[in-house]
């Protein structure tokens, strides 16, 4: 294992490295935390795939191709769907808006006051998605090095912190472009292909598994419209994502690089499904479908390219993990204190926003580390941060992009209506039911639909001025100052 220990050590020092090179570009709070806005296609394209193909898409997807055949490939499949969605939909507009948070667009939309509430559930999304991406170092640090869970989750965690922390968006751009390139001669390029052919070809394949491995629909459609509820929806309005979508150079690039993204994922998904489905041809009895990903690549691979594989496995939890890192403390430093400062003193000093994010990125950070270590039910804690994110901020977000009847008072009620009933329904039929994102989902959209009929509409002068800001235009942005909203008259 001495030559896969040297590529892996030289992947993370590489991490390391980069995150040098970005701090010294991250000189506002621009650069900081959107990369400037500067990203071409080929980069943006990249990093956006890497962020979306985490570990539950590497690990987790080879995992449901090894239980289910080619229908596995459904969990990764909706999460290219709704990428897709985004970029052809939504993404030209919301890159013109020029924020740095969805809470930030909800304000310019509804004239203020849904920001904080949203941001709330918004954080708690994004650092349970932080949370559940560092566990996974624990898995593949196992593999390598046959580390302790603690020791795997301190070490793997502090990496991405630390890059994070030093560069911003600069530094994680940089890194999730090697690792997309990581990833994709790992798993797409290598692991398919030897998988494949370990197997003894599709054929043998055929012959030694049952049918319904190579049904499309076999997982189920149940489990089909949940994945694409959950997943396809999530991708629409993630902070993680949004906060991609603001680098893009142009709306045109955030359109056709996001839909090359989407495309890509579709492709993955593909690729994981199939090398499950020949882990199960080469391993029939494993104990748990999820350790098919870490024992084809143990097994199978020769010396060298097991490294670079596991290094595309690490590729794809960090890039995940950072991207849900930075999301959390932009949400929790803009969208969160900076408005409980504001409110608790006006009219502050000024203060270093670059400064200030870094602090909060490590703080973030450490804190994710500390949960990670404790926490033991890592599907849990992942379902209840969708369950929310769907539940509670779907409505509100896609409601002020497609509906100008909506009102704040609507997204306030619907916020509040989606996120009690679906904390409620989990605790009735339990965490891991269907049952608490389709009501709760449906209680969001009646209490934005009635509250916003039964309230006064959205005054003028704030519709007129989102306009202007869809349109690309009223956003002279200051650097170190969220953009402002239009206050509501009364």
């Amino acid at each position: 294992m001495a030559v896969d220990y040297a590529v892996i050590v030289v992947y993370l020092a590489g991490m390391l490295g980069m995150g040098w090179w970005g701090m010294r570009r991250a000189k506002s709070k621009s650069e900081f935390l959107v990369a400037g806005r500067r990203l071409g296609p080929s980069m943006y394209s990249g990093t956006m795939a890497a962020i979306v193909l985490g570990g539950a898409s590497t690990i987790g997807g080879v995992g449901l191709g090894y239980k289910y055949g080619l229908s596995g490939a459904w969990m990764v499949f909706a999460i290219g769907l709704g990428l897709l969605a985004l970029s052809v939909f939504f993404s030209a507009r919301i890159a013109r808006l020029k924020v740095y948070t969805v809470s930030e667009m909800l304000d310019l939309r509804y004239g203020g006051k849904a920001g904080l509430i949203s941001g709330v559930v918004m954080w708690a999304y994004t650092l349970m998605l932080a949370v559940t991406s560092t566990i996974a170092y624990a898995t593949i640090f196992d593999v390598l090095f046959d580390m302790n869970r603690t020791v795997a989750i301190i070490l793997g965690g502090s990496i991405v912190v630390a890059y994070s922390t030093l560069g911003g968006m600069w530094s994680i751009t940089l890194t999730d472009m090697v690792q997309f390139v990581v990833k994709t001669i790992g798993v797409l390029l290598l692991l398919l292909p030897i998988a494949v052919v370990k197997a003894g070809g599709f054929s043998e394949m055929r012959a030694k598994l049952p049918t319904e491995y190579f049904d499309p629909l076999g997982i189920g459609g149940e489990t089909i419209f949940t994945y694409v509820l959950i997943y396809t929806f999530g991708m629409l309005i993630g902070q993680d994502i949004w906060q991609r979508v603001f680098t893009a150079r142009s709306d045109k690039v955030a359109r056709y690089g996001g839909t090359v993204a989407g495309t890509y994922c579709l492709v993955y998904a593909l690729a994981g499904a199939v090398i499950g489905t020949a882990a199960k041809v080469l391993y029939p009895t494993l104990p748990n479908a999820d350790d098919a990903f870490a024992t084809i690549v143990k097994d199978e691979l020769p010396m060298g390219v097991r490294g670079l594989v596991l290094a595309a496995a690490l590729a794809a939890v960090m890039s995940t993990s950072s991207g849900a890192l930075i999301a959390c403390a932009t949400v929790a430093n803009n969208d969160i204190w900076s408005r409980l400062r504001g409110l608790a003193s006006r009219g502050g000093d000024d203060h270093d926003e670059v400064r200030s994010n870094r602090a909060f990125i490590l703080v973030m950070g450490v804190g994710v580390i500390c949960i990670a270590i404790a926490l033991n039910n890592v599907i849990e804690a992942l379902t209840v941060a969708y369950n929310l994110l769907v539940g509670g901020l779907l409505v509100p977000i896609l409601g002020g992009l497609l509906w100008k009847r909506g009102t704040v008072h609507g997204a306030l009620a619907s916020v509040t209506v989606g996120g009690v009933a679906v904390i409620g329904l989990m605790a009735w039929y339990g965490i891991l039911a269907n049952e608490p994102v389709y009501y709760g989902l449906l209680l969001s959209l009646a209490a934005y639909v009635i509250v916003s009929l039964a309230t006064k509409p959205t005054d003028a002068a704030v519709l007129a001025y989102w306009r202007e800001r869809l349109a690309g235009r009223g956003a002279e942005e200051e650097e170190g100052a969220p953009a402002e909203p239009v206050a509501v008259s009364s």
